[in-house]
């Protein structure tokens, strides 16, 4: 029988004076309160009761370890009944875990809104491209880009990624292109095989983590297949990679998260329709557990409603099957 349990009989017993009230209270025997109350007994090498054939009476070794038994129960059932009203009501600390640029472009610009929506909620945010150990951190929510692998983990998908080949007006005007060829209504690009990349300067990104550079991907006969240009300007920031594509260094080819602004305000163009990767997306993260605070829920269903404003979903985004920025 466990520790609580007993301690439960045991005070019990202390305020009814009598085994067989407890036994008829908790519903099980007098024998079971008697056997329980004397390994308690036992246990501490103390004489908690005075036994008669009418009633019990504490000792005084038993008043002293009934009243700290009482104050410890009490405070138990205080913590309790706090942590509950805690995880069922939208309030408490959140603890976020983001991608450097996907936190930066997505999810801060929405936590004023959040915070609006939610204003006993606090939160820490943390910008990370590298793998976090959630559960040693105490991190709640974690969202990353690109795969996922941790058993230990709920993953839930928010949106694949959508890689997007763009130039920079500049740079298509270097080329002889102009932005017509890239924009008219039958939405023929140029540059969408590597037949027509070889002739190109590329901007590419490396994976901090591991080292390697993403390959540029195109579709060939309905598969994604992968283009490793010959020379390249080589950034491990995604937002970098942006700058360099609007500065006119050459092609790249970017997730649709960080292309959106820029596609936006024109400074950079897509020259060809997005390319998706299968096991790519964006997911967010949270520790296993039979009981997700609300918080964490309440947080989660926020981001599905500020992506959904964004046209981008579990199976794809505003950039699926586009060619260009369409807002």
């Amino acid at each position: 029988m466990d520790k609580l349990r007993v301690l439960q009989f045991f005070l019990a017993a202390a305020d009814q004076g009598s085994f067989i009230s407890v036994a008829k209270q908790q519903g099980t025997s007098p024998s079971t309160i008697s056997k329980a109350i004397s390994r308690l007994e036992s246990d501490l090498a103390l004489q908690l009761f005075y036994r008669n054939t009418r009633n019990l009476k504490l000792t005084q070794a038993g008043e002293v370890y009934a009243e700290t038994v009482r104050h410890v129960i009490n405070e138990l059932s205080a913590c309790e009944h706090s942590l509950s009203k805690i995880n069922d009501a939208p309030e408490g600390h959140l603890k976020i875990s983001v991608p450097v640029s996907y936190g930066r472009l997505y999810i801060r610009p929405w936590m004023k809104v959040f915070h609006r929506y939610y204003p006993k909620i606090s939160f820490e945010l943390t910008y990370s491209d590298q793998y976090v150990d959630m559960i040693e951190q105490g991190i709640d929510v974690c969202i990353r880009s690109g795969t996922v692998q941790d058993n230990r983990l709920v993953s839930r998908r928010l949106s694949p990624i959508d890689f997007v080949t763009c130039a920079s007006p500049e740079y298509l005007k270097h080329c002889g292109l102009t932005d017509s060829c890239f924009t008219d209504s039958n939405n023929v690009s140029p540059i969408d095989k590597p037949s027509q990349f070889v002739n190109h300067k590329w901007i590419q990104f490396r994976f901090g983590q591991t080292g390697k550079v993403l390959p540029t991907k195109y579709m060939h006969k309905g598969a994604v297949c992968d283009f490793e240009p010959e020379k390249s300007l080589v950034v491990d920031d995604g937002e970098s990679m942006a700058e360099l594509c609007a500065d006119g260094f050459g092609l790249t080819q970017m997730p649709h998260f960080i292309a959106r602004n820029w596609l936006k305000s024109g400074a950079i163009i897509s020259v060809s329709p997005s390319v998706q990767i299968e096991s790519y997306g964006v997911y967010v993260l949270y520790p296993k557990r039979h009981y997700l605070p609300n918080r964490v829920r309440v947080f989660i269903d926020f981001l599905v409603e500020q992506l959904a404003v964004r046209k981008e979903f579990t199976d794809k985004t505003w950039a699926t099957d586009k060619g260009v920025f369409d807002s």
